[in-house]
């Protein structure tokens, strides 16, 4: 999640998924349909349980909504991503205090199990390098599908200064060939892996 977009969204689309998820469990006959057949597909082969899903939004939600209060005004690019309770710190702060700050916020969030703070100090990067980032990641995504190894939804892409980050809940395998893949996209400067790791 990014400073500067509306969280709300998000919250709204998981708050009807929840709604419809009670209907389907009362009635035993109505469809559950998120974002149409692919939202329904990602959701029935996530690794996640649905509760650590909404977890995760929440982390990001309310992390995100509380850093944007406290550093309002201030030149701080934050991205702040959940996956499974292990929450990834990325983007620019001014200074190694703030850094610290905001990572004690996501530290205190209920169902947060681990902190990866990877916030670098200095200027806030640029529209320029953000869309390439966004690029990037596209790239890494689409050649996911084209290698066909694992499932597209088990890996989680965040790029930052074209330094790639993968999050999930895989097996060793599907870890590395994701990392190899990644690292061998263009543009892409460094992998960083942040997964969890089944027996």
């Amino acid at each position: 999640m990014i400073f500067g977009t509306i969280p709300h969204l998000r919250s709204a689309i998981f708050a009807a998924a929840a709604l419809c998820a009670c209907a389907l469990t009362l009635s035993g006959c109505i469809p559950l349909v998120i974002g149409g057949v692919a939202g329904t597909a990602a959701i029935a082969t996530d690794r996640r349980t649905t509760g650590a899903q909404l977890d995760d939004e929440l982390i990001e939600d309310k992390t995100t909504a509380e850093l944007l209060e406290r550093f309002k005004g201030r030149d701080v690019h934050l991205n702040v991503t959940s996956y499974n309770g292990n929450v990834l710190l990325t983007g620019e702060t001014p200074t190694d205090g703030v850094k610290s700050e905001i990572e004690d916020v996501a530290r205190r969030m209920p169902k947060a199990r681990s902190v990866q703070n990877e916030l670098v100090v200095g200027a806030a990067a640029d529209l320029g390098s953000r869309s390439n980032d966004t690029f990037i990641t596209s790239k890494v995504k689409a050649r996911f599908i084209e290698a066909n190894k694992f499932q597209i939804n088990h890996v989680k892409v965040v790029t930052e200064r074209a330094v790639v980050y993968l999050l999930g809940v895989v097996r060793p395998e599907e870890g590395n060939a994701a990392a190899d893949i990644a690292r061998t996209t263009s543009g892409v400067q460094r992998v960083v892996k942040v997964f969890e790791y089944l027996n």
